[in-house]
């Protein structure tokens, strides 16, 4: 577990400034180019999954759902639905490994992130950047929050569709983890991290070494 000593320090280095208004304006215009151009490319991607997630396993393509953005704004996340439907009747739940709520079709979706291709529609809209921490709940949050303090602190970027604790984790890596991680990536954020983080997630894409 991030012991509470080490999480303060990285709290006192993330209230430090350190991007000036050209980085984000730069950023944005990259995030809109970037999601608009993959939109196009792999629609035909997306249209197929569209036909294929059904038929699976019976229920709508699409899952939306209430994530926290930049400040805590909520926003609804589109994926791909990899999970059964009503996922969730006993209440929110954390993703694990082999989780028994993954359908045959979401394991291959999610290890590939095909089904983060709608999420390109919130980084479009701008609730989203291509690299960030998580979008999470808030149920999440306010559970976290009572024994991770600072978890909070996430909310000080824009979510991303992927960032480092995605390409050093997963799907199921542990709130603790995944704190740590997300604060490495706001401490030290910059475009040339961002850029090594686009390429790790292309190779998860491609060698299907990613989520699990």
């Amino acid at each position: 577990m991030v012991s509470k000593a080490k999480v303060e320090r990285q709290e006192e280095i993330l209230i430090k400034p350190q991007w000036t208004s050209t980085n984000f304006t730069f950023k944005r215009s990259i995030d809109f180019t970037i999601s608009f151009t993959l939109l196009l490319i792999l629609s035909p991607i997306l249209l197929l999954f569209c036909i294929i997630i059904p038929i699976n396993s019976i229920g709508s393509p699409f899952f939306c759902q209430p994530r926290l953005g930049l400040n805590g704004k909520k926003f609804n996340v589109i994926k791909l639905r990899s999970m059964i439907v009503n996922a969730e009747k006993n209440g929110p739940q954390w993703a694990s490994k082999k989780d028994p709520r993954v359908t045959k079709v979401g394991s291959f979706i999610r290890r590939t992130r095909i089904d983060e291709i709608p999420q390109l529609f919130n980084v479009l809209k701008g609730d989203m950047s291509l690299i960030g921490p998580r979008p999470e709940r808030e149920y999440f949050y306010d559970e976290f929050e009572k024994f991770l303090p600072h978890f909070k602190s996430r909310l000080l970027v824009k979510p991303g569709l992927t960032g480092w604790a995605q390409v050093n984790g997963g799907y199921d890596v542990t709130p603790e983890e995944k704190l740590t991680l997300d604060l490495y990536y706001i401490q030290h954020r910059s475009l040339a991290l961002d850029f090594k983080i686009l390429l790790l997630t292309l190779v998860i894409i491609f060698t299907g070494n990613g989520a699990r």
